[in-house]
Order: C-alpha cells, then structure tokens, then sequence
C-alpha cells in the first residue's frame, strides 16, 4: 500500500502530517507533543504523565463523565501515552466521525480544567498506579534497572514520577507546566486512513491558530541540546523471597533512534532474540526448557540506546540462564552471524514494516515518530533499501563495538540469597 504523506507547518510551531489511504474506513488521529518524562526539572518529575492522565478530567464545556461517554461513542479507541521523549493521544475512528473526534481531544488539551479537587483523586489513582508496578516484578525490575543504568539521569527515573513529586501537582503547578509545555509548537498532529490533508489543517488551524500558540524554534521542533546520560554497568541482584520466578535482565549501550546503525542494531537484537527461530529461544526454551519467556529488544532514544536480554525463569536456573545468554553475545562477537540468520531477520522485519502499512494506527504513529526523531518522513522504500544493506559485517562490527565485558550490565528480581553473578561471569 503505497504512502501518500502531506504536511503542513503552520508559524506557531505546530507540524501536521497526513498519510491518505484509498479504500479504507478507518481513520486515526494523533496528537503527539515532543516533550516527555526526561525533559522535566526534578521537582516536577512525572508531570507529563500527570497531565496525561488530568485532561480526562474535564474542560471548560465538558466533564470527565461527558469525555468517556463521547469516548465510547465514538468506539472506545483513544489511547493515550507518556515515554520519556514523548507524550502522545491517539484515537481510531470511521472516517466520518473524524471532525468529532478531533474536537473532544482538542478540547481536553487545549481547555483542560484542572480542578484542585479532581486533581487530588488523580493523585491517588496514579500513585496506586505505582503500587501495582511495584506488584508486577518485571516491570518493578525494569525500572530499577533502569535507574541503575542511567544514573542520576531522568532517563533512569519513572515516568510516573514519585508519591511526593504527584502530591505537590496542584492546579497552579500543572496549568504553569501545561501552558509553557503542551503547546503548539512542541506539538505534532498526525492522521491516517481515509482523511483529507485540507480538513485536518482547518480543524487544526481553528483550534491552535491563537490557543496555545508559541513562537517555533529549531529546539522546539527537533529535540536539541539534550542532557546525554553517562551509562553505567551495574550487577544488581534484589531480594525477593516470596516469588516464584526469578526474572533477570542483560544489558549494554546500543545505538541511538538517530544513529545510521540502528538498522543493523535491530537486526542484531532480532538474530539473538527477537522471535522464535532466534538463538536465545531455541538455546534456552526449546532445548532446555529453562525459561517461558526469554528475548531481546534493541531500544532507542534520541541521544543514546540499550540492547537488552530478558527472562524469567526458576531462581536455581538463572545462572544457567546468564551463562546461555553471555555465551551467545561471546559468539557473536567471534564469529558474528550467519548469512542464513541475516536473511531471516530481514524477512522478519520486511514482513513487519509491510504489514504496518495496512493499518491506520501504525501509519499515524510512523507519521510522528519521523517528524520528532528526524526532522523527516522516511519512505518506506529507504527504510527498507537501509534493512536490506545490513550486512554480516555491519553486525559483527555492532557486536565487536558494544558487546563488551566492562559495558555489561545485570539484574535480577527474585529469591535469590544464593546466586553469585560477577563481572567474571559475564565476561565476552
């Protein structure tokens, strides 16, 4: 399905992206600000997310029972997101209820009300939020590794922020970060399916022509000067005597989103454990049995990435678990991949890409993942011309470069009192 992408940027900032596709009904609409969890100043950590959640809340003409019921309405579909780059609200649509759709979103960030006593309840919520992360012992190691990675870093923080930081978020606070934030020229507007370029840009250009309007900069509109963080490589083993499973995690810097490498950083991730035919799948679930989920995952930010191997196995099995793990990174590092392994990989991550473009969710998302990362749309036919030049060299080169015994990271959540995990054991 052939890309068909328009965009128009209007003088406050604010960049509009459409993706028509003929012969669909669907239609998706996003609203993505290019401000996220690591841009906050500490005091105000996991406002972002704060703000994600208080705009349901309520606006100036509507109320938080009138939001959910227009929600549903129109299909149940709005999503809405905060990652450390960014905080986005999507919503999937029939085309003709588009006009509609536009309007609640636009409303609830451009008039959110902010009442100190709805903010108070979503305190509460988002702070139990909290606690069934800490109940859930792979998202609670994810995020403890993740501060151990990151050190002193906001890329290393929640996203949710802290108990402290959410009680102080009264209206006064969240309208203040609201107004000098979520505006439009941190904001990207992108829409898929069955839509019209010109309707998006007049709904658009209604709504942000005066609200929320500030003067465009080349900061505002690609992310600059960022804080890089300074990885570290910790061994980190937390105590938890009453779970069943231990789940662990392997780690070590990886290319960035902007990085012309990141195609063959996903393709190494894919090879080692993106997929069932990988090495880690067939090496420790197929032949052996030890774990019932085990990957690995390339992710990507502006200035930095991290390639990551994870698991959740027995706590008597972790070491045998690691050492499967390290011993796969070691072979690759000697004796890189196979031509047989690449072109898999390949075809995995073309079937990917193609099958994306039949949806209208995927393709809005794609829209704005672009334009925030680089400043661009990339075709889909560079996209795949860049996969398809990815060659065993560049991979070996990859793993040569960043699989390295001092840059390995560990950690593990579990019953654990005996296990003894060393930068020895880890060596490549």
């Amino acid at each position: 399905m052939k890309e068909d992408i328009q965009e128009t940027r209007l003088d406050n900032g604010l960049t509009i992206l459409t993706d028509r596709m003929p012969g669909v009904r669907s239609a998706t609409l996003g609203f993505f600000f290019r401000k996220g969890a690591r841009d906050e100043p500490g005091e105000l950590h996991g406002i972002s997310h704060f703000i994600e959640h208080t705009v349901f809340k309520g606006t100036a003409k509507r109320t938080a029972l009138d939001i959910a019921i227009e929600q549903d309405r129109l299909g149940g579909n709005l999503d809405a997101f905060t990652t450390h780059e960014e905080t986005g609200f999507a919503i999937k649509v029939i085309d003709n209820q588009l006009p509609r759709a536009f309007d609640l979103i636009a409303d609830m960030l451009v008039h959110p009300r902010f009442d100190d006593t709805d903010l108070k309840a979503e305190q509460k919520v988002i702070i139990e939020e909290m606690k069934m992360i800490e109940d859930n012992p792979e998202e609670y190691l994810g995020e403890i590794f993740s501060e151990a990675f990151f050190p002193a870093h906001p890329l290393g923080m929640s996203i949710a922020g802290t108990p402290k930081t959410v009680r102080s978020f009264d209206g006064e606070t969240t309208r203040k970060y609201h107004n000098e934030v979520f505006n439009a020229a941190n904001l990207v507007i992108s829409a898929a399916g069955n839509v019209e370029h010109k309707q998006i840009v007049e709904l658009a250009s209604s709504v942000w022509s005066t609200d929320f309007s500030r003067p465009s900069s080349a900061e505002s509109r690609l992310k600059a000067g960022l804080q890089a963080p300074s990885i570290a490589s910790p061994i980190l083993i937390k105590q938890n005597a009453n779970l069943e499973q231990a789940h662990l995690i392997i780690a070590t810097p990886f290319p960035s989103a902007t990085d012309t490498r990141r195609y063959a950083a996903d393709v190494l991730a894919n090879i080692i454990g993106g997929g069932t035919s990988s090495r880690l799948w067939q090496k420790v679930r197929e032949e052996r049995g030890l774990a019932y989920n085990v990957g690995a995952s390339s992710i990507s930010y502006q200035d930095c990435g991290m390639f990551s191997i994870f698991a959740g196995t027995s706590p008597e099995q972790v070491e045998e678990v690691v050492d499967l793990s390290i011993a796969e990174m070691r072979v690759v590092v000697k004796d890189g991949v196979t031509d047989d392994e690449l072109e898999l990989a390949k075809q995995q991550a073309v079937s990917s890409i193609l099958l994306s473009l039949e949806d209208s969710a995927s393709r809005a998302a794609a829209l704005a993942q672009g334009e925030m990362t680089h400043g661009r749309q990339i075709p889909v036919e560079e996209t795949l011309a860049n996969l398809n030049a990815v060659t065993t060299g560049d991979i070996h080169s990859l793993a040569r470069e960043f699989f390295r015994t001092d840059d390995i990271a560990f950690a593990a959540l579990g019953d654990l009192s005996d296990l003894k995990i060393d930068r020895g054991r880890l060596a490549i």
